[in-house]
């Protein structure tokens, strides 16, 4: 049994203004093809897996049939390896027509129909990572071909350019696509090559820009690959974190869960951190065979709920010891000035037996008087009012995760579902390693 005795963590989330494009005030969600169907453009011999207009649509069917877009899984995106070797006479982009024969602009339509947004990729380089047409020397026509074609969200990677280049190069582009009048969510890649080219990102700048950015490296199929991720965002937690909230998100890259790399156990907690980071939510997986249970996983609503919480504060990382590690995220309802948390439990281990951990609220830094209603987000066990000094044990399963709602209770009214904020809420109420984004 792991008993926390007390956690101490004492950096603070400074308040940063970022782009108020009126766009992703909650992380975006919905379907991104790259990490399970790569660049595999062999329609004639694998046309069920290839890169493909008939992909796409089936995705999207499966988003609006299967219940994913009523949970906020509203966007289906092109990734790498769908474009042309090379732009059309007039110098603009277009698809490999053998794969998308109806064109960009149809297959956006149908996405449209259903209820759905249509996201691209392209790359602030001479080409993409893939080798096809980048987007240096077309800003602008690029931009405004996004814009005809009806594309909701665009995902700008870095390969073949300077990363000293970027600081000028994808606020350009970006200030390209908000001339062109329609409301496209902007994703980067901007921070992750110059951190690995040794610069320092100037996150100021990046958040004034895009919606959201890539900070790590890619998310591989492997819970190796998770795993570092989630080292990378709680190490690095005093940088990064204050620069999330409602319009600029982390992004640590798409959900593997379905796949081939992760036990349930491991999904789960995939999904769980993912909750906690507010990071967006793109699956990248084959929903046409996806099993039950691991669809479970990504459809489970009060999970969602703790990701998409308006409050948009990210979660960090408190206390980190033989392979247990606890983590906590500030979200609604806010009640007589004491924010509600989520709280992961992630065992690290993997010594075959769960790992019982106890703790009270009060060293978590919960320290509201009369109490909170805590409930198991996945197994939706309820647990009650629990007093801040009470003791509170979770086991937690090796690799695996226990994610907990702790939502304030009032000795009034208790408000489990309803966002309540007052407006003279005391930012130094938060325990010492949080304050509130502001």
């Amino acid at each position: 049994m792991w008993k926390i005795a007390v956690v101490a963590f004492a950096s603070l989330v400074v308040g940063v203004c970022g782009l108020e494009n009126g766009l992703a005030r909650t992380p975006p969600m919905g379907w991104l093809a790259w990490q399970r169907f790569r660049c595999n453009t062999d329609c004639q011999n694998d046309p069920h897996h290839c890169i493909s207009e008939a992909l796409f649509m089936q995705m999207g069917d499966i988003l609006v049939n299967e219940g994913y877009r009523d949970l906020g899984y509203d966007m289906i995106s092109l990734d790498d390896c769908w474009l042309a070797t090379h732009r059309d006479a007039h110098g603009r982009l277009q698809p490999d027509y053998s794969r998308f024969p109806s064109g960009i602009k149809a297959l956006a339509d149908y996405m449209h129909i259903r209820g759905l947004k249509f996201g691209i990729y392209e790359d602030y380089g001479n080409y993409t990572c893939a080798g096809y047409p980048g987007i240096l020397g077309h800003l602008q026509t690029d931009a405004n071909t996004f814009a005809d074609w009806g594309v909701d969200y665009v995902k700008l990677d870095g390969c073949y350019s300077l990363p000293t280049d970027m600081d000028a190069g994808y606020p350009l582009f970006g200030y390209y696509l908000n001339q062109t009048g329609r409301n496209m969510v902007y994703s980067c890649s901007w921070p992750v090559y110059q951190t690995y080219a040794g610069m320092t990102p100037n996150y100021t700048a990046i958040i004034q820009t895009c919606n959201l950015w890539r900070n790590f490296d890619d998310i591989q199929d492997s819970w190796d690959s998770v795993q570092r991720i989630i080292d990378y965002y709680g190490d690095n937690q005093d940088t990064i974190v204050p620069n999330a909230g409602p319009g600029h998100w982390n992004d640590p890259d798409m959900l593997i869960i379905g796949n081939f790399g992760l036990s349930y156990e491991q999904s789960k907690s995939q999904m769980a951190m993912w909750a906690i980071f507010a990071a967006p939510l793109l699956m990248s997986v084959d929903l046409r065979t996806i099993r039950p249970e691991y669809k479970a996983i990504l459809k489970n609503k009060a999970v969602i709920d703790v990701n998409q919480d308006p409050l948009g504060i990210q979660g960090k990382r408190i206390y980190k010891d033989k392979g247990i590690e606890i983590w906590a995220r500030p979200i609604s309802p806010v009640v007589n000035n004491y924010y509600s948390y989520a709280i992961a439990f992630l065992n690290r281990r993997t010594d075959g037996t769960p790992s019982e951990v106890s703790v009270t609220l009060k060293e978590l830094g919960l320290t509201n008087p009369t109490g909170y209603s805590i409930t198991d987000l996945f197994d939706n066990r309820a647990y009650g009012v629990i007093l801040p000094d009470k003791r509170f044990k979770v086991d937690v399963n090796p690799t695996g995760v226990v994610l907990v709602r702790c939502n304030v209770f009032s000795s009034l009214n208790q408000i489990p579902n309803q966002f309540v904020r007052d407006n003279s809420i005391n930012n130094n109420l938060l325990p010492n390693h949080f304050n509130q984004f502001g």
